[in-house]
C-alpha cells in the first residue's frame, strides 16, 4: 500500500513571523486530520532552522526545496543536504520546473542531488513535466520519460524504494488551468508503467506519485480519486492553512487501509479528517 501525501511548496514567499504563524497553524491543523495521509511543508531555507523548532509533532515533514548537487566547498551561496540534514529537514524536492528553467539544471544534475539526498538519509521528491509546446506536439511521454529515466533510473531497488514522484504539468503551474483528472490519470499511469517495466508491479505498486499544478481544495478531491495519483505537490494554495488543510482532507485514504477513515460509525470519520 502506497503512501499518500500532500506536500505544499512555499515557493520564495513568507518573511519568517509569516512563515512561523504559517506552520504553526499547519501543525496544528494537522493533527486533526487522518495520520495514513503524510503532510509536508517545504519553506524557503532561512526558514527552515526556526520552523523545525514550532513544528512539535510528528505529522508535519519539514522539507527543502532545493540543495546543492556537491557535499560541500567553495560553493557559495549553495546549500549542502548535510547542512539541512543538521536542522532537521527529512525530504528534498529536487529538480521542480522552475530549477530546471529558470536555473537551467539539467538530468545529470539532478540525479546527483537524488544520489546525495539518499546518501543522507533524507527523501527525495522528484518532479518531472512537460511544458505546454511539448504536450502540444505530442511530445510530452517521451519528455517524461526521459527525465525519470536520466533521474532515478540507476538507483538501486532500496534506494528506489524511498522516492517520491511528482508530476507537474508545467503548463499548469500558477497559471490556473489545471490537467483535467483524466490527463493527471493517464499521465500518473504512464509513469508506474515506466516504473513497473524497470523495477517491477511490486514496487511500482508502492511508489507515491503526486500531482502539481494549479491543484487547490475545489478540485483536489477530484484529482487524488484517480488510481495513479496518490496526492499533490501544492504551491500557492498550500501559502493559506485553511486552504492546504482542504486539501489534505480531500486526499483520502487507500481503499486497503486500515484506519478509521474506511470504516463506517455514527459519528463518521472516526479521525476527525473529511475523508467520508
Amino acid at each position: 500500500m502506497r503512501k499518500r501525501i500532500v506536500a505544499g511548496n512555499w515557493k520564495m514567499n513568507t518573511i519568517l513571523p509569516e512563515a512561523l504563524a504559517l506552520a504553526t497553524e499547519v501543525s496544528n491543523l494537522s493533527q486533526k486530520v487522518c495520520e495514513c495521509v503524510g503532510v509536508y511543508i517545504a519553506p524557503p531555507f532561512t526558514h527552515l532552522s526556526d520552523i523545525s523548532k514550532v513544528i512539535n509533532n510528528k505529522r508535519v515533514i519539514l522539507t527543502a526545496q532545493n540543495c546543492a548537487s556537491e557535499e560541500s566547498g567553495a560553493y557559495t551561496g549553495e546549500v549542502s543536504v548535510k547542512m539541512l540534514k543538521s536542522i532537521g529537514v527529512k525530504a528534498v524536492i529536487i529538480g521542480h520546473s522552475e530549477r530546471r528553467s529558470y536555473y537551467k539544471e539539467d538530468d545529470q544534475i539532478l540525479n546527483k542531488k537524488v544520489k546525495l539526498v539518499l546518501a543522507n538519509g533524507l527523501q527525495p521528491i522528484f518532479c518531472c513535466g512537460e511544458v505546454l509546446e511539448e504536450r502540444n506536439s505530442g511530445n510530452h511521454f517521451n519528455v517524461v520519460k526521459t527525465q525519470i529515466t536520466a533521474g532515478l533510473f540507476d538507483l538501486t531497488v532500496e534506494d528506489f524504494k524511498k522516492v517520491i514522484i511528482a508530476y507537474e504539468p508545467v503548463w499548469a503551474i500558477g497559471t490556473g488551468v489545471t490537467a483535467s483528472p483524466a490527463q493527471a490519470q493517464e499521465m500518473h499511469n504512464f509513469i508506474r508503467s515506466l516504473l513497473i517495466e524497470k523495477y517491477g508491479q511490486a514496487v511500482a505498486d508502492c511508489c507515491t506519485i503526486l500531482y502539481g499544478g494549479s491543484c487547490k481544495a475545489s478540485n483536489a478531491r477530484e484529482l487524488f480519486e484517480n488510481e495513479d495519483v496518490d496526492g499533490g505537490l501544492i504551491g500557492g494554495a498550500a501559502l493559506k492553512a485553511e486552504e492546504f488543510m482542504g486539501i489534505i482532507e480531500a486526499c483520502r485514504c487507500h481503499p486497503d487501509c486500515n484506519c478509521d477513515c474506511n470504516k463506517d460509525d455514527d459519528d463518521g470519520c472516526g479521525c476527525g479528517c473529511d475523508c467520508k
